[in-house]
């Protein structure tokens, strides 16, 4: 027997978290609405609330942000391509 792993979209797993923070369901109640397990809705939850104070953020850039290491990385591959493409052309010589 194969187990196929289910994949939630970043909508479906607000809309859980947001029943959660409600509070008006208890928690057994939630797993058994979403089909879920209770583990994965806490789970949900927590990283929901550890990554909540970014929302009111939008004008401030994060100094380690994932963009901007994404640059860095992109920049040094960029950087990298260039020296080969010097390389190879004075090979070709």
């Amino acid at each position: 027997m194969t187990i196929i792993r289910r994949k939630f979209s970043s909508a479906f797993k607000i809309k859980v978290v947001i029943e959660a923070l409600k509070e008006r369901m208890s928690m057994s109640e939630l797993s058994r609405k979403f089909e879920l397990q209770p583990h994965q809705i806490i789970q949900w939850k927590k990283e929901f609330l550890e990554n909540a104070d970014g929302v009111f953020e939008k004008g401030k850039p994060d100094k380690g942000s994932d963009s901007e290491k994404e640059k860095d990385r992109l920049s040094k591959a960029i950087d990298e391509l260039k020296v080969e493409n010097d390389f190879f052309k004075d090979a070709l010589r």
